[in-house]
């Protein structure tokens, strides 16, 4: 069963006149019977694009889908010309996959739980981020809500991939709120950095929240009363300024290498910024003037390679439902429900290779290893590149193995579907992952090319915190103590304070003062509660 690994979530503007976002962890708790994307026109076909960092389900128009996808990529264009920061094309398997599922109920149903204002939500996870969203938005002007809920979430995707310096609640959601707040225009070029209208009321009538408290997380959660506050539209606010602002030019980046150097958060802040009050003042003054914004032309965007445009398979598309349930996340008994489904589906397109991908996704989650993988190896007969039947085959034997008389062949045995899809996807992370916890799972010392295959992933997926956990501890198994420390500093800023940001804050103590070539025994770091070992870490 493929549990929740951690959502990030935007709510609609619906309650306390703006909108809300939860940065909890959730299960889903909707009914086995929900029925996803009704509101979708009924002759809509499924289309699949697939861009250089995006992969987009959606039944809409192929025109509305590729102006979609390319919008996309010109979003990530620009995040990288203004932050100057550049990520490598992902592997294939590690873009972010967007399910377009309808209307807002259709999202508050697929996220479950008391969620009557979610707009849309994001889990990241190695070789498999996926964003839900409501329909598609091609507005011209300020953006639909729903298309700055997946710009939100893509920066933080962005932000954890492209740099390794800290970085605290209020720079996170304010950097995500700035960026979000993008028109894009019909000649292609990009206005970033707009007044984020969605958070206007929140500045107007919210309680205040003081710089000190936005630097301190410590002192905002003392002083935060039980209402709802301004946050994130200060942090917007904050960000917005200190990004334009030429007198404080540099100061953003002090700010986070005075926090990777371990200084205390509220002298980080005071130490970059100076006089906390002298800039409260200027905040002030500077929300009620005409703000700037970034006018990115046409050209100095990219759009990446062509949008590959592929209309889904009949099969394909009659068991998508059930898929996007799947990629949510489950329970025991959404996991029941969904193989009814699925075996119905697969029954119905026999010779559908990812049709039985996905039944071998859904016998797996149902707890069925056997099964799982005989539907996977049915997959890979009818199409050796199906790269979801190779992964859920290899979850299924390495699940078995752990209880195999024989660990040592199980083992190498579970880990032949992760070595055939290294050799067609030599950079998806997770047969580098499995290959460590082939070694870990039977307590053997990983030698070094199998430490080398560990670091790489969790490079490869900065936003699974998991990743980054497993190799900060084979870094201090190592003796290598002020290099777990750097190393761990971002997922301990993680800014909702997730359960892995807890354990990253006790091993930095841990080896706080232990000097390199000690080795410190962390074997027996207690792990946290059950769905806590994330994958995912912002709102």
């Amino acid at each position: 069963m493929r549990p929740i690994l951690g959502a990030c979530i935007l709510q609609s503007q619906a309650g306390q006149g703006a909108m809300m976002m939860l940065g909890n962890l959730v299960r889903a708790v909707f009914g086995v019977c929900a029925l996803l994307l009704a509101a979708l026109p009924a002759q809509a076909e499924w289309y699949e694009a697939s861009t250089d960092h995006f992969v987009i389900y959606a039944r809409d128009s192929d025109r509305d889908i590729i102006r979609f996808a390319e919008s996309l990529e010109r979003y990530h264009s620009a995040m990288a010309f203004l932050t100057q920061r550049k990520i490598e094309k992902p592997s294939p398997s590690n873009r972010v996959t967007i399910y377009v599922v309808g209307s807002e109920r259709d999202i508050q149903k697929l996220m479950g739980g008391d969620n009557r204002f979610v707009a849309g939500f994001y889990i990241p996870r190695a070789g498999g981020s996926v964003a839900f969203v409501q329909e598609i938005q091609n507005q011209k002007g300020y953006p639909h809500f729903s298309t700055i809920v997946l710009l939100h979430e893509y920066a933080h995707h962005f932000l954890i991939s492209s740099s390794r310096m800290p970085m605290p609640r209020w720079m996170n959601e304010g950097a995500a709120e700035f960026f979000a707040a993008t028109t894009f225009n019909d000649d292609g070029s990009l206005y970033v950095g707009q007044v984020a209208q969605h958070r206007s009321s929140e500045l107007a009538f919210a309680e205040p929240v003081p710089l000190r408290e936005l630097f301190d997380p410590e002192l905002y959660e003392k002083q935060k009363g039980s209402g709802y506050d301004a946050f994130y539209g200060k942090s917007w606010l904050t960000y917005h300024y200190l990004t334009f602002s030429s007198e404080r030019a540099g100061q953003l980046s002090q700010y986070q290498r005075n926090l990777l150097e371990g200084m205390a958060p509220l002298a980080a802040a005071e130490t970059a910024f100076g006089d906390l009050d002298a800039l409260e003042k200027e905040l002030r003054s500077y929300k009620n003037k005409r703000l700037n914004v970034a006018i990115l032309g046409a050209d100095k965007l990219s759009t990446g390679s062509p949008v590959q445009l592929r209309r889904l398979t009949e099969g394909e598309a009659e068991i998508m439902p059930l898929r996007i349930r799947s990629k949510r996340g489950v329970d025991e008994a959404q996991a029941a429900d969904i193989l009814t489904g699925a075996r119905a589906v697969a029954a119905r397109f026999p010779d559908d290779a990812a049709v039985l991908a996905a039944l071998a996704e859904a016998e797996y989650d149902a707890g069925n290893d056997a099964e799982a993988i005989a539907a996977a190896d049915k997959a890979l007969a009818l199409d050796p590149r199906q790269v979801n039947a190779y992964v859920q085959k290899g979850f299924a034997l390495f699940r078995q193995a752990k209880d195999a008389d024989d660990r040592e062949a199980a083992f190498a045995a579970a880990m032949r579907p992760f070595e055939a899809l290294n050799a067609i996807e030599p950079e998806h992370p997770l047969p580098l992952y499995y290959y460590y916890r082939s070694f870990a799972e039977r307590g053997i010392k990983p030698p070094k090319d199998v430490r080398a295959a560990l670091s790489y992933a969790a490079q490869l997926a900065p936003f699974d915190q998991q990743y980054q956990i497993d190799t900060g501890m084979m870094i201090i198994a190592e003796g290598e103590n002020a290099r777990a420390r750097q190393f761990l500093a971002p997922l301990a800023a993680d800014p909702h304070g997730s359960p892995a940001a807890s354990r990253a804050k006790r091993l930095i103590a841990m080896v706080s003062d232990v000097a390199d070539g000690t080795i410190v025994d962390v074997s027996n770091l207690p792990e946290e509660d059950e769905g806590a070992e994330l994958s995912g870490t912002v709102n």
